[in-house]
């Protein structure tokens, strides 16, 4: 089926079963709290002749290799081979950059002499153990010829390009006259907003086991996209696709950090081909923060300008971030300004520098996450120079229709999620003068922030199978990165052919199933759960025939059963002993043309802020969303409240920290690399609004996943603000920057 037009009334609205929308415990719970689910470090796969691989990381972030001297480390105990720059096979060259799905392109390893960045691999080396490659590892030499090169933003802004227009979108975006009704506007904020290098930080580090069959090699990996990665690795190998298999069951954690495949899956495969066994590599957590991507930081100037009844004449939103000097990924941090707030003059831009550090490429809501930390903070800023309630300057900025786009929303509920939002987190208490409220020798303050994130339909595939016991068997090659896909994809199946739970088995991530654009830009559910849904229907009608039905659309699948016309059979029954299949798939048609599709929602956060140190503590968090139809309201809320925690962490910890001087992230590790712990985060609440979509898919639901970290932080620095007086525009809010600001207004007052 493709989306063409809104869907109209199906089983999913009727939710006979009442499965659609319940809190069911996740279905492979139980397999991980026991440790049967098996991620890719933990397959068993020809254990006995496992060799294990280890990398050599480059140690300068700029210059070439002048010499390598392996012999200690080939002669050390239990080696097999050590690979460099000299020794590696040949592999597919790089990129092409232009390519319209960047992680499927081919990534060589130890492909010249040259270093790109600083950990790049130099050397890989594989033993009869993990710990005989590590130490012979430690014993590779390498001598560097180092070149100067460019690790930081600051100084090299006259070095910004403009990225090139895509399908995806576009760099840049104008309407009206912004310079002239941004000079003619009687109220204006002009302020610039920076936000640091974010690391994705995943529970499950990198890790791979490749093994050759003949000439198919298998990869256990720890992948996002199970599509892209079997491209990626097939063209650096330079074989077919179909040569490939990606498996990838469970994923700890993905976050963006693993929509692309890396060194250890692609090192992994080469030595396998070579030794004729299978070689088993993991990342340190050290390794991840330079082999793998990041966000990249950001320095945002955001223009607003109104009329003194708080109406927005001028929206401009400015954003500069880096990438690696050999790619051209950007971080879009200004594009939801393009649909979030009316006004008739806007501009939007993005630049980006080409630095000498590791890619940085897609973390949770790319764009939005660090977007919305300066859009939100500047409405903050604009609501006090006007005298206006921050939700009530909200209010008379909401559009019609898309501002840009000229097109009708599908759904915009943000007026019923701020209304919500603050009758719950009781608002009208809040005071509007900074500073005045007092615990002790806490200041005490409320923020809000709205929540935007864009919603994505991808094209997907799915297969069914049913046998005689009345068991369903679904193949997709769809992934679950700890965000519920086997249960919310089990719930569909179960609701749509009447069948207890237990009756589903999920099989995902895998290379041989049927392609889906697996895990990403919360897209997943919808686009394999619509898949499915596609499959389910197609099996329906089949079923319906079978049973003779006169009308299908009057049968009813439940318990087991399908009933019609007075007949009535177990589904195990009708499928018989040769079973039957069905396929299904979705396209995404032109209703993301039609329509404009988002998630929306409302933070609310209060914050308590010691007077003597600066210490800033949270004390309470609210966020209420709409993103249509939830199918499991326990998924969806654990997926809300993880991202309004990364929010927090945004806004108060994270931050990799660069040294301009030799080009590496100098915290890289989670004992210096700071994110939230558990005395960091109170009472959090994620609350969900009754919403359906049926512009966006036939289940009329939208991703969840990434909206919760959107504008997150920025109701943490607003309600820092409110607490003190105190604006910091740059990012994470730490103590010193409190102390600061408390010195700069103490120097004005005197």
């Amino acid at each position: 089926m493709e989306m063409t037009a809104p869907s109209g009334r199906n089983p999913i609205d009727d939710n006979r079963n009442g499965l659609i929308g319940k809190s069911i415990d996740r279905v492979d719970g139980r397999l991980k709290v026991t440790g049967q689910a098996t991620y890719a470090y933990e397959v068993q796969q020809d254990t006995a002749r496992t060799a294990y691989g280890f990398i050599v990381e480059a140690t300068i972030a700029k210059g070439r290799i002048a010499d390598i001297d392996t012999t200690s480390a080939e002669g050390a105990p239990g080696v097999l081979m050590v690979m460099t720059h000299k020794n590696a096979p040949r592999q597919g060259a790089w990129g092409p950059l232009e390519a319209p799905n960047r992680f499927a392109r081919a990534s060589p390893q130890l492909a010249s002499d040259q270093v790109r960045y600083y950990g790049e691999t130099v050397a890989f080396v594989v033993a009869e153990s993990f710990e005989q490659a590590r130490s012979a590892a430690k014993q590779v030499r390498v001598r560097y010829a180092q070149s100067a090169g460019d690790y930081e933003m600051a100084g090299n802004e006259a070095k910004a390009t403009k990225p090139a227009d895509t399908e995806q979108g576009k760099a840049d975006s104008h309407v009206g006259n912004f310079e002239q009704g941004f000079a003619a506007a009687a109220v204006k904020v002009d302020a610039t907003y920076t936000t640091p290098v974010h690391i994705h930080a995943q529970m499950e580090p990198h890790a791979t086991i490749a093994s050759w069959d003949g000439d198919r090699v298998t990869v256990h990996c720890s992948a996002q996209l199970i599509d892209s990665a079997q491209k990626a690795v097939a063209s650096t190998l330079q074989i077919a696709p179909d040569k490939v298999r990606i498996v990838s069951r469970y994923i700890g954690g993905g976050f963006g950090g693993k929509l692309p495949v890396y060194a250890d899956v692609m090192l992994s495969a080469l030595a396998s081909r070579q030794l004729q066994r299978p070689v088993k590599t993991a990342l340190t957590r050290q390794q991840m923060f330079h082999v793998t991507t990041h966000r990249s930081d950001t320095v945002q100037r955001v223009r607003l300008g109104a009329s003194a009844d708080g109406k927005l004449v001028a929206i401009g939103h400015d954003t500069l971030s880096n990438t690696a000097r050999f790619d051209n990924n950007y971080e879009n941090a200004s594009t939801q300004t393009r649909t979030l707030y009316a006004a008739p003059n806007r501009l939007t831009t993005h630049r980006v520098v080409q630095l000498d550090l590791p890619i940085s490429d897609s973390t949770r809501a790319p764009g939005e996450a660090v977007g919305m930390l300066a859009l939100e903070q500047a409405m903050d800023e604009l609501a006090e120079k006007l005298g206006i309630d921050p939700i009530e300057l909200r209010v008379r900025n909401e559009p019609t229709m898309d501002p840009e786009l000229n097109i009708p929303f599908s759904t915009r509920q943000l007026l019923r999620c701020m209304k919500e939002g603050a009758e719950r987190f009781g608002w009208a208490r809040r005071q509007a003068r900074p500073g005045s409220v007092r615990e002790g020798r806490w200041q005490i303050g409320m923020g809000f922030s709205t929540a935007i994130r864009s919603n994505l339909l991808m094209d997907s595939k799915c297969a069914i199978a049913l046998d005689k016991q009345g068991v369903l068997t679904v193949r997709m090659a769809m992934t679950d990165i700890g965000t519920g896909s086997y249960t919310v994809l089990s719930q569909i199946a179960a609701e749509m052919l009447g069948l207890p739970m237990e009756r589903i088995r999920m099989e995902l991530g895998d290379s041989d199933f049927p392609e889906t654009p697996g895990s990403g830009g919360s897209w997943g559910a919808a686009s394999a759960g619509s898949a499915l849904y596609d499959a389910c229907t197609n099996l329906r009608a089949q079923l319906a025939r079978k049973l003779g039905a006169t009308n299908a659309a009057d049968v009813r699948f439940a318990d087991g059963q399908v009933s019609a016309d007075g007949k009535s059979a177990s589904i195990g029954a009708l499928a018989g002993t040769v079973g039957m299949k069905a396929e299904g798939q979705i396209k995404k048609g032109d209703m993301a043309k039609k329509f404009s599709q988002q998630g929306y929602g409302a933070h609310f956060a209060e914050v308590a802020v010691d007077m003597d140190t600066g210490e800033i503590r949270l004390r309470r968090m609210l966020g209420v969303f709409t993103a249509g139809r939830i199918l499991n309201m326990k998924t969806a809320t654990s997926q809300a409240t993880g991202a309004m925690i990364w929010g927090v962490g945004s806004a108060l910890h994270e931050d990799a920290v660069v040294d301009p001087r030799y080009g590496y992230f100098v915290n890289h590790d989670l004992g210096e690399y700071h994110v939230p712990a558990h005395a960091d985060i109170p009472a959090i609440e994620a609350v969900f609004l009754e919403e359906v979509d049926d512009k966006a898919n036939p289940l009329k639901i939208k991703g969840v996943g990434e909206l919760g970290i959107c504008g997150a932080g920025a109701a943490v620095a607003n309600a820092v603000y409110n607490a003190t007086g105190v604006r910091i525009r740059e990012y994470p809010l730490t103590l010193d920057k409190v102390l600061a600001g408390r010195q700069a207004q103490g120097a004005a007052r005197a």
